[in-house]
Order: structure tokens, then sequence, then C-alpha cells
């Protein structure tokens, strides 16, 4: 893992992770109903995505409760205000990529439970009550609560006098900016009061602070190296920005992407530069910087950008297409070794400049055991594969490599041991036993498949004649021949039992050249119901059970030799 260093007294936390199609609600899940107000609201990730934008409102696509937020790659979102109650809320989740359009998700929605109570009592969250030197410019600001569709706010300079504000109605919001500045070092007085539908609370208890006297809040600066939308900057450069004149400090953002600082996240610095090591190469930064001093941070300070010199990638192409160098790999999560050929001989599917295989032992080290195509393996475990191609930049060659993790299990190749038939309307059923150690799938009459995990087959065709079950692993297959079930001649296809004196008896007829004997036929019809043993010297089945005469339709036989084989097969009875 990379180290990522700042010469101050900061640390970073450098941990990026790519995720890309639409997302689906998971909590609450779309279609959900008595979903709490205060629900934060989930979805499952979505590789490649750089970033997600979401809106809430009360009809799809609506934007009433949340208009268009930007809110990073995380897949939870938590509505600062709440969720309205008894209502039917829709969620619609945008994908922001880099160098391609937006893809807005289509809406899903879910209802909220109905609240049938007034809200509880809030405390103040800026300024919290008791603080001392709070900017006369401050905003106030509160905590939510449950269930509150609105606040009633009171301010004064005494207890309960609501000089500067007297129970204003500031509607579903947190904050509320008085018109005027607080008047310097006094006590301010606050009470916030939720309400809803239901009423108020009995009674909420004021909180208080105190200003301090009047300073200057400093401007915003701007990057003086690197520049904003700068190229190819080194990968330990020094940042430095204007400084600001009456700024005491800096908080300083930095991430990769436009919407999580997580390189950087409001570190403090006390002069106007500083020396990042170990950026990483083509790699797009975004880079905001808010002076502060006693009078509180600079408004409205905005992000700029700057891209790392050339590496293996992402980077942006000279087309703003979005690029890396490193090959992709197509090696599977799971191999095996198979006991009947030890050592195994793994092959990389990837052309590649380069290859390295690893094993990990117990204590997650990385032991190299091959650097070529191939690599022999001898024992279960957990492995890593890597593949690389080999960048030339002015004569540096630069190694782009991809990482896979793979588990390797022990396989065997199958040995068929037998196999069930049985009759079913449509076909037949076949049960394959099977024996080995290994993952095994299954096909008939085709040794490239179709294949399917289960050993059974519910509605085989009738002229099955091959069955083939293979290790997953490449550990081998085995064939088996259903030699006794194809129809041998002498089986009448069909019979009709109509007294007209041609055909009225179904009955196994010799051809001459059979090489066996039958001892016994049976009957059933097309739910495996025995309608008849038949005698194969008799005269046959004259079409009826139990006395009773049968209408048209199919009609199956299981005839046994005298060697111990059996004939299965189907013909119809016609009138």
């Amino acid at each position: 893992m990379k180290k990522w260093i700042l010469i101050s007294f900061v640390s970073i936390i450098g941990i990026y992770g790519n995720s890309q199609e639409c997302p689906n609600l998971i909590d609450p899940f779309d279609g959900a109903t008595n979903v709490p107000v205060e629900s934060s609201i989930s979805w499952t990730p979505v590789a490649g995505v750089n970033g997600f934008i979401i809106s809430i409102g009360t009809t799809p696509g609506g934007i009433d409760i949340v208009n268009a937020v930007s809110i990073g790659i995380t897949t939870t979102f938590y509505p600062e205000l709440g969720l309205p109650d008894d209502t039917q809320i829709y969620v619609t989740l945008t994908l922001f990529f880099f160098s391609l359009p937006d893809i807005e998700c289509s809406s899903q929605s879910f209802h909220t439970v109905d609240i049938t109570f007034a809200p509880t009592c809030t405390s103040l969250f800026s300024p919290l009550d008791s603080t001392v030197d709070v900017n006369i410019a401050s905003n106030i600001s509160w905590n939510y609560v449950i269930g509150a569709t609105g606040y009633l706010v009171t301010i004064g300079t005494a207890p309960g006098l609501g000089d500067i504000e007297n129970n204003l109605d500031v509607g579903n919001t947190l904050s509320f900016n008085p018109i005027s500045d607080l008047p310097e070092n006094t006590e301010i007085f606050v009470q916030v009061v939720p309400y809803n539908e239901n009423g108020i609370p009995a009674s909420c208890i004021e909180e208080s602070f105190t200003t301090g006297f009047l300073s200057e809040i400093p401007d915003c600066t701007s990057l003086i190296s690197p520049e904003n939308n700068s190229i190819n900057v080194s990968l330990s450069p020094l940042i430095e920005w204007v400084a600001s004149p009456v700024a005491s400090g800096y908080r300083v953002y930095i991430g990769k992407t436009p919407f999580e600082n997580d390189i950087l996240d409001g570190g403090v610095f006390f002069t106007n530069s500083t020396l990042v090591i170990n950026f990483e190469p083509n790699t797009l930064y975004f880079i905001r910087i808010v002076p502060f001093n006693d009078g509180g941070d600079a408004i409205g300070c905005g992000q700029e950008s700057f891209s790392t010199i050339l590496g293996c990638g992402p980077f942006y192409s000279e087309t703003g297409e979005l690029i890396t160098l490193n090959p992709e790999t197509n090696f599977p999560d799971q191999v095996g070794i198979c006991l009947n050929d030890i050592p195994t001989t793994i092959f990389s599917p990837d052309m590649a400049d380069g290859f390295r295989w690893y094993s990990i032992d117990d204590n997650d080290i990385e032991i190299l055991i091959s650097s070529e195509a191939s690599v022999q393996l001898f024992e279960t475990g957990t492995y890593l594969y890597e593949v690389y191609t080999i960048i030339d930049y002015d004569g540096i060659a630069l190694e782009c490599s991809t990482y896979k993790e793979f588990v390797v299990v022990s396989s065997e190749r199958p040995t068929i041991e037998g196999v069930n038939l049985s009759y079913n309307f449509g076909g037949i059923q076949i049960i394959v036993q099977v024996s080995g150690s290994g993952d095994y799938e299954y096909a008939l009459d085709n040794v490239d498949g179709p294949y399917q995990d289960s050993n059974i087959f519910i509605n085989a065709p009738e002229d099955t004649s091959f069955i083939y079950v293979r290790d997953k692993n490449g550990c081998g297959i085995d064939t088996y021949e259903i030699i006794n079930y194809a129809i041998a001649e002498g089986f009448p296809k069909f019979f009709t039992p109509n007294g007209d004196g041609f055909n009225d008896y179904w009955k196994y007829k010799p051809k001459g050249n059979e090489k066996f004997f039958l001892s016994n036929i049976y009957i059933f019809d097309r739910f495996g119901k025995l309608i008849k043993s038949l005698d194969p010297s008799s005269n046959g089945w004259d079409g009826t059970f139990n006395g009773v005469k049968l209408t048209t339709a199919g009609y199956w036989f299981k005839a046994f030799t005298t060697d111990g084989d059996i004939f299965i097969g189907y013909f119809t009875l016609k009138l």
C-alpha cells in the first residue's frame, strides 16, 4: 500500500475505491412501507462510477425534498431534515463520470410511517450552549428532531425577552441567519421549538452563548503552484497559494474526486505552502483552500485541480478519455490442482510482457514462486497472480501491473459409477452417480455442452445416448454410454386396439437378430402408474386397464432381459 506523507502537523488517509449500471435501493428497499422518517437511504455499489448525485421528492424524479446533491462514491445518504411522514418518497440516483455523460436512473420509492405525536425538543448545534467569543455574524443552527416539520425560533438579549426574533416560524430548516449581526460582547438567549401537525412539545429550554468583538473574516485564496488546471505535476510538489492578509491559518482539502477529500480532509496549515510526498502518477487531484481567523472561515471558496505526471493511470488522454495502462486479466478466482496429476501446471490466460506468481503463507507474506507465464502448484491455499506490461517513458521502463488473488483447491478427474433412469411425461429422468473430490458439471450427448451443475436431468430426450461429466477445474472428463436405452427393433411405436383385427395388441416382436431374451415387460402411463405386467410370450396388451378400454394416449414400457439388461421406451395407443 502506498504511503502518503505531508510535511506538516497533519496526517493523511489516502483510500479510494473505484466502483459501474443503475443501483437498487437496499434500505429502505423499493416498495417498502412504514419506513421511519429518520431513515438513511442506502443502495448497491456501482462499478466504475466516479460519484453519485441524489434527488428525493414526493413525485417520480422530484426534487422537493433533496435537490441533486453530489455525495461522492458513498452508497448511503442521510436526509438532513428527515423525511415527511405518511408520504410516498421517490429517490432518483444519477451516476457521475469524469469523461462520460451523467446517467440518470429510474426513480425508486417507498412509503413513510404516519407520525401521530408531537416532536420532542431540540438543542443548539452551533453555537453550542455556553460558547463564548462567538462571531457576531454567525448563523444559528440546531439538531434535527424526528417528525418535526418546522421550527419556531426566539432570540433575545435576556431570558424570554425575544427582542431580536420572537417566535419566528423559520419552516423546515436547521439553521437561521439573523437579518442583522448580533450585538457585540453580549449573552444571547435562544429557544428553538419544533412542531408538526400534531402540535409542539410541552416546554423547551432556552440556551445561550456570548458574542465576541467584531473581526474581519478573511477572503478566499488561489493556487500559485501548481496552477489551476495544470498537468504533468511532479509526484512530490510544493503546493503554494496566495497569502490572505488577515488569515491566521488555512484549511486544506485534497481528493481524487470533486466529492471526497480522501487525501487530506481539512488539514490546518499556518503558512501558505506545504510539501507533498508520493502523489500517484496520472491522477487528477482536486484541492480547496479555506483561510480562517478568529472571525471565522472564508466563505464560498471554490475547488481547483491539477493532474500529475504520466504513469500507469488512470489518466486523461488527449481526447479527454480516462484510460489506464494496466493490463486486463481474465484469471479466475479459483483453480484446482488435480490429485491425479501433481504438480498441476497452471497457465496464464493473458497476453502481457511479464508475469509473477506468489504463494501467500499463514502470515500473509507473499513468496515468489514463478516469473513465467505458467506456474506449477503442489498444494492448496491462497496465491497472488501478477501480470504486467512495460511502458517506455523517454528511456525509462515503467511496469504497469494488475494483481489477482486466487484460491487453489484440490480436485480430481470424475468417475461415473452408474446412471439411474426413470420415465417422466415428455422425456426420461436421468440421475448420474459420480465419485471423485472435484467440482463437477454435467452434459448430455455433446462433450462441449451445454453443461449444468446438477447431476439430475428431469426431462432428457428419449434418444439420449451419452453422458459427460467434467471437472470445473480442468482435471478431466468421463463419458458414459447408455447402451440399453435406445429402443431395440421389435418394440412397436404404436398400436390400434379398435377390434378391427389389425394391430389390436401391443407386444414385442423379435426380428431374429437379437442377442437377448426378455423375461418381463411392464407398461406405465405417462405419470408413471403401472398399467400392465406383460409376459413377453403372451398375445400382448389389449389397451385395457382393469377391463376398461383406455383412450388415445402415450405410454412407457420397461423390458427386462434374462441377462439383467433393461430396455426403456415410449409408444402410443391410437383409436
